[in-house]
């Protein structure tokens, strides 16, 4: 893992020669070793088309490439960080609670409707959110970050997680979303704000949940 947690807001990761990461602009807060940082124009691996994809869907967070031999330490504006580690699998997060991540995930720009239908492009009007999210793909690590701190909720056929939409941060895994009214859930917690929806997810994987409807 390239990622090591030195607080709850910062962590450390190793860079390697040959090997690239890529990281929020203005996310370094030190380094150690020859480390070189290039603004990344295509925002990551994908290629010039995933590129466009990402700028036309406003999922384009400019990056800055890592390289050379050393540790680097990120934060940014006070967020907590967490940590995902992917193995094969798909995460879908938005693209400004990305902090760093391995330059062997292969980033994209995946429109939510094709995940929940008519409710997914529901989702995205009343959340906040894009219609768009970015996915990462591959093997490495992920450091997104989040309001108060994160957990990890997993998804089972069967056991179905219901999120606040503004506490949503990412899932990863076979999920599909779909956004439902809570018919008073709010107003029953004691804490009504005249959204009234809530995101179902159902399927198999995780999603990750921060402790704070406050976005980025």
């Amino acid at each position: 893992m390239p990622f090591r947690e030195i607080n709850s807001k910062m962590v450390e990761a190793t860079v390697v020669p040959g090997q690239k990461m890529f990281s929020q602009r203005g996310a370094m807060l030190a380094y150690r070793g020859e480390v070189a940082f290039t603004p990344n124009i295509q925002g990551g691996q994908g290629g010039m088309r995933s590129m466009i994809g990402r700028r036309l869907a406003n999922e384009a967070t400019p990056l800055m490439t890592v390289e050379g031999n050393g540790t680097v330490m990120f934060g940014h504006g006070g967020h907590h960080i967490h940590v995902i580690n992917l193995s094969g699998d798909t995460l879908y997060v938005e693209a400004d609670r990305l902090l760093a991540f391995d330059g062997t995930l292969q980033q994209g720009t995946m429109f939510m409707g094709s995940q929940g239908g008519v409710m997914g492009m529901v989702r995205g009007q009343v959340t906040g959110q894009g219609l768009f999210t970015t996915t990462l793909q591959g093997h490495g690590a992920v450091a997104v970050m989040a309001h108060g701190g994160v957990i990890e909720l997993p998804i089972a056929p069967g056991r179905d997680v219901h999120v606040d939409p503004q506490a949503y941060v990412a899932h990863h895994g076979d999920v599909r979303n779909k956004l439902s009214t809570a018919l008073g859930w709010r107003e029953m917690v004691g804490r009504g704000s005249g959204e009234g929806f809530q995101l179902e997810l159902s399927g198999s994987g995780a999603v990750y949940v921060q402790a704070s409807e406050e976005k980025l």
